[in-house]
């Protein structure tokens, strides 16, 4: 058992002034009367316990604390200064409802009062009997008064005579269902029946039709016998859409009673309240005053001491009906204190000690309202299904504070496990300012500065009610709810940081998700190296640019005659094809051969791109020891690469000295030719690239990027002036060679023959290079009108890396040119061995080929215009995601994501934004409309909010709108996160992940897949089945209504479980007969776990 300490310092001085405060009061009370209370017990839990201990610390009383088995880790104890268990062996709520080990803790430790909080034992006459009879002070009413105003039919009976109007309704609590039948009969529907021995909307239910009064009255009973450890209920007439205004008293021992005024709590769901305001907006006055006189009248009337609250019904019509006394302190008290400036708790203690009212300068002509308060009652209930209660562990709490801001609160913390237990309550947030309106801003704020994670709350909801124009200038009742569908819109939280660091924490427990998703394996033959002849190589054209310079190299390339083919192999190809994977190792092998045998090659497209980071990132190559590795394998043939314009060979902006740096250090280790594009043709971006090249003396290469269709006049945002006036600007800026990126393969022949005359009609002595991919299966005919057009070069690859979403073949480029005035100079048979040679090569990377998931182009790609490489790629996420049978959907979405950001130019890295959006779609199932319309509220991925944002350029024609003004852009808002450590497995099969977010420490719990084979756990109920039926909430088994066998019709009850005092009807989804049953009376589930199974 835990004790505390006295706690010295600033304790001992509240102490000594409590001594002082004592001598002096000792005198002014009747000596017969006062007794001073030096510790104080609250036999409660959660935030009232802390809020009483508050008070008492600040009047120099000393504090204890009771706590279930279940309440160990929980904030209240912490907070007394000393802690005692109760109700070893119990259930966690009858714990607390144990008497005889309450007293026993009390007397054992000199305890002087105990205060009962609320809910609980807090209006048990037994209770404060047995605090009387241990000679223990009971910080409430008399126990005579408790079990008066606790029996709400003597209440009422009181209120009668006490000249207070009150419900139609029985006279004494009923003890069968045939009284309750007999009263409806006689009164009709609506009716309601209550508690007797309790509150809070505990045991209370709504009965509108005769159908339903046997199933209510079961759970009304059952719900107060377990809230109170009384079932009794009574029944009333109910009224409809009232509101709920409440008086809050207070009395001393010498028959003084006051009122401080009204709270309005009808906005309620299920009876229990949710937002409360004081005093109530535009109420009557001369109500007002009735409401008032009627609660201190029978307060006087049964002699009340201590603070209580009188509630009262007011129908539309302005008339006041009377239904319960609360002889006890209430969740919304807070909003009392606040308007009137009167702690509450340290009235209830001074009046218990027997100071008087008066004493302590509560008059009733001194008590005046200051402005206005709300309370919202923050709860881990989730307003989208039906306000069902959550449980689990806070990840992440960060509160809303300020100006005008209380909170009062016990598990809201980091760390914090909810458990299904007790009430749901997490905190209490009470806004006060001048009027409804300023206090529902200051709301409104602190609500939105909340951040919790992994548990629900009705947070989204409460910032629905306040902003809603009825709360705000009108009344409101208790239908408030129920008729504002409206506030069930809930704003989605992002949470990006907390879904980041479980995907990370995942990743450390159980490894990657997405395996490769073929279980091909590498080939286990070695390619055959073609045989080479032995001395120099023969000279190429790498030998007229190390003489002639690029200008004079440009020339060369002009006035040849002939098809010039630039051969891809080495790095485009394998990347459309392997996911380039393909190691210098093979590379180095094959490159004598090339050098001998195509030394008439324009060139060798061989580094830069994606080669660059995939041979760091998965190759663990240096991309630097490639290069010059193969430029002393291959001296005689001009090498080429991709530069990204101002992205260099990576995906963002690097500042220009980089570039330059790179393209410097690029050239002195062998490369020629630099194609210089822009993902959007944006030139700004590009002529930052070709001053790059120049300066480092390599053979500038401006590349267009071509989209659309100049050849159908339909589609004219890419026209074939727009790319005249393109050429024309990167002419003027001095590119040596001009060339058509056509990185998805659009070109048809009627496009190649317009786009490329159109060109050389304008440039007559500027070289021209083709580039595209055959995923349509038209490359080697495109080519071949683009040479027949004026082409000085196209792209082939070797025929065995080649087609598909590759390049195309270079042995039919060959043989199609032979003995024309196009022919390539190249020898056929040589073609032959380099495929042959690549053919066995290839696999050798068969885990990698796309050919394991894709078996063919597809001329579908004229509608999705997907560029070659990320083709493959994207047929392979798709597969790795569990969404290869949807790939013909992430085409349309591919297509559908393109229109929503305006028709990109797509390369990379602007193909990878539309292939980002494309996929978020297909896992989210929306549509282009859906995005639209959903734009200001869905969590986009970052590329595409960079994108809008204009971190990669201006797209040709403007950003797309209204759709990117509704995106949210936000801008400095980056996460640092570092992993701290892997904690051990626990009973749940989960292992604590730590790291550091942005400074501050966070944990995530994961589950370890591995580990959890070896477990037994609940099963859960397959939605994707129809008849197995999932607990739509954690919670215990109260009830199991079937057996195995038994014949259910739809809507039949099941089952009841109860989570947090609240029960629920578990009702067949269908009609059969049960199949099998998974659960037993007080098994504790959690959510989805299966409770049944039933075969229709």
């Amino acid at each position: 058992m835990l004790r505390y300490v006295t706690v010295q310092g600033g304790l001992g001085l509240l102490a000594v002034k409590r001594a002082c405060l004592l001598s002096r009061l000792a005198h002014s009370a009747p000596q017969n009367q006062y007794r001073p209370i030096k510790k104080v017990m609250v036999a409660n839990r959660g935030e009232i316990s802390i809020r009483v201990f508050r008070a008492c610390t600040e009047l120099g009383i000393r504090t204890v604390a009771v706590y279930s088995e279940q309440d160990t880790g929980q904030m209240h104890r912490q907070k007394a200064d000393e802690a005692y268990l109760i109700g070893k062996g119990l259930p966690p709520v009858a714990a607390y409802l144990h008497i005889p080990d309450i007293i026993k803790v009390a007397k054992e430790n000199n305890v002087d009062a105990i205060h009962p909080g609320y809910g609980f034992l807090s209006e048990r006459s037994d209770f404060a009997q047995a605090c009387a009879d241990a000679e223990v002070m009971f910080v409430g009413p008399s126990p005579e008064t408790v079990r008066k105003m606790g029996d709400k039919v003597e209440a009422r009976s009181l209120a009668i005579t006490a000249g207070v109007p009150v419900v139609p309704g029985t006279d004494s609590p009923i003890s069968s269902l045939q009284e309750a039948q007999v009263f409806a009969q006689t009164y009709g529907f609506p009716i309601i029946f209550k508690a007797a021995y309790g509150g809070g909307g505990r045991g209370m239910r709504v009965v509108r039709e005769y159908e339903e009064l046997e199933e209510n009255y079961q759970r009304a009973y059952s719900e107060a016998l377990t809230a109170f450890g009384n079932g009794a209920l009574f029944v009333e007439k109910f009224i409809e859409k009232p509101r709920h205004i409440e008086v809050q008293i207070l009395g001393d021992k010498y028959g003084n009673v006051i009122h401080l005024y009204e709270r309005d709590c009808s906005i309620q769901r299920r009876h229990q309240k949710v937002v409360e305001i004081a005093p109530a907006f535009q109420l009557d006055p001369h109500l007002r005053d009735r409401l008032h006189a009627d609660a201190v009248n029978l307060a006087k009337q049964v002699g009340y001491e201590n603070a209580g609250t009188v509630e009262f019904l007011v129908d539309k019509q302005g008339k006041h009906y009377f239904i319960e006394v609360n002889s006890r302190l209430q969740v919304e008290h807070t909003v009392t204190e606040e308007i009137t400036d009167v702690d509450l708790v340290h009235a209830q203690l001074h009046v218990c000690e027997g100071r008087s009212l008066p004493e302590l300068n509560l008059k009733q002509d001194k008590i005046r309202v200051n402005g206005c308060a709300i309370q919202c009652r923050v709860t881990t209930e989730d307003p989208a299904r039906g306000f069902q209660p959550d449980t689990g562990r806070i990840e992440v709490f960060r509160s809303g504070e300020g100006m005008g801001i209380r909170l009062d609160s016990a598990s809201a913390f980091q760390g914090a496990v909810i458990s299904p237990h007790y009430d749901s309550l997490l905190v209490k947030v009470i806004a006060s300012g001048k009027d409804l309106q300023t206090a529902s801003s200051k709301m409104s704020r602190a609500l939105a500065e909340f951040r919790v994670r992994g548990v629900k709350t009705n947070i989204p909801f409460l910032q629905n009610v306040l902003s809603n124009h009825q709360f705000l200038h009108s009344t409101v009742d208790t239908q408030f709810i129920d008729e504002n569908q409206e506030l069930f819109n809930l704003k989605p939280t992002q949470n990006r940081a907390q879904k980041l660091l479980h995907y990370l924490g995942h990743v450390m427990v159980n490894g990657p998700t997405t395996p490769i998703p073929v279980k091909a394996k590498p080939s286990s033959t070695d390619p055959v190296i073609p045989s080479v002849t032995m001395g120099e190589p023969p000279v190429g054209f790498r030998d007229v640019l190390l003489r002639d310079g690029p200008e004079g190299f440009a020339k060369a390339v002009r006035a040849h005659q002939g098809l010039l083919l630039m051969d891809t192999t080495f790095r485009d190809a394998h990347q459309s094809l392997l996911a380039t994977r393909v190691r210098t190792h093979d590379l180095k092998k094959i490159s004598p051969f090339v050098s001998h045998s195509f030394n008439n090659l324009f060139s060798l497209e061989n580094w830069g791109g994606a080669t660059f980071d995939v041979a760091m990132r998965f190759l663990s190559e240096c991309p630097w020891k490639r290069l010059q590795e193969l430029r002393a394998l291959i001296p005689n043939v001009p090498f080429q690469m991709l530069l990204r314009g101002a992205n260099a060979v990576g995906y963002t902006n690097y500042p220009d000295n980089a570039v330059f740096k790179f393209c410097e250090v690029a050239k002195e280790n062998g490369m020629d030719i630099f194609r210089v594009f822009d993902s959007l043709n944006y030139v700004p971006n590009m002529l930052l690239g070709m001053e790059a090249a120049g300066a480092a003396g390599g053979v500038v290469e401006a590349a267009i990027s071509y989209t659309g269709d100049v050849s159908d006049p339909m589609r004219q945002k890419y026209s074939l002036d727009y790319y005249i006036k393109l050429a024309d600007e990167l002419v003027k800026a001095g590119t040596h060679i001009l060339c058509i990126k056509d990185m998805a393969g659009l070109l048809k022949p009627e496009a190649s023959k317009l786009l490329v005359s159109a060109l050389r009609d304008r440039f007559p002595d500027v070289p021209i290079h083709v580039h595209t991919h055959d995923t349509a299966g038209a490359g080697v005919a495109a080519m071949l009108a683009c040479a027949e057009a004026g082409a000085d070069v196209v792209d082939v690859a070797v025929d065995s890396m080649a087609g598909m979403t590759s390049q195309p073949s270079m042995g039919a480029i060959v043989a199609c040119t032979k003995g024309t005035k196009l022919d390539t100079g190249i020898a056929l048979e040589k073609v032959f061995d380099y495929s042959e040679y690549w053919e066995v090569a290839r696999g050798l990377y068969a885990p990698f080929d796309c050919t394991a998931t894709m078996k063919s182009g597809n001329a579908d790609v004229y509608e999705n215009e997907i560029p070659g490489g990320q083709y493959t790629n994207l047929h392979f996420q798709a597969h790795s995601m569990g969404l290869g049978n949807k790939f013909k959907e992430v085409k349309k979405a591919y297509t559908e994501a393109n229109k929503l950001l305006g028709d990109l130019i797509k390369v990379t890295p602007s193909s990878k934004i539309v292939g980002d959006l494309a996929q978020f779609m297909v896992q989210n199932n929306l549509t282009r409309a859906e995005v639209e319309e959903r734009a200001d509220e869905l969590s986009f991925p970052l590329s595409v909010v960079e994108f809008l944002q204009g971190y990669i350029g201006i797209p040709h024609g403007g950003f797309p709108e209204p759709f990117r003004s509704k995106v949210e852009l936000e801008r400095g808002k980056t996460l640092h996160i570092k992993a701290l450590a892997l904690g051990d497995l626990n009973k749940a099969g989960q292992r604590e992940v730590f790291f550091e977010l942005n400074g501050q420490l966070r944990s995530v719990l994961v589950k370890d897949t591995v580990a959890m084979k070896e477990m037994k756990f609940h099963p859960k109920a397959q939605k994707s089945i129809k008849g197995q039926v999932g607990a739509p909430m954690p919670g215990k088994v109260l009830e199991v209504k079937v057996e195995v066998g038994s014949k259910v019709e739809k809507g039949q009850p099941l089952c009841v479980l109860s989570a947090m005092k609240m029960e629920m009807v578990v009702n067949s989804p269908v009609a059969g007969t049960i199949k099998a049953i998974h659960v037993t009376v007080d098994a504790s589930l959690e959510g989805d776990d299966l409770i049944l199974e039933i075969e229709e």
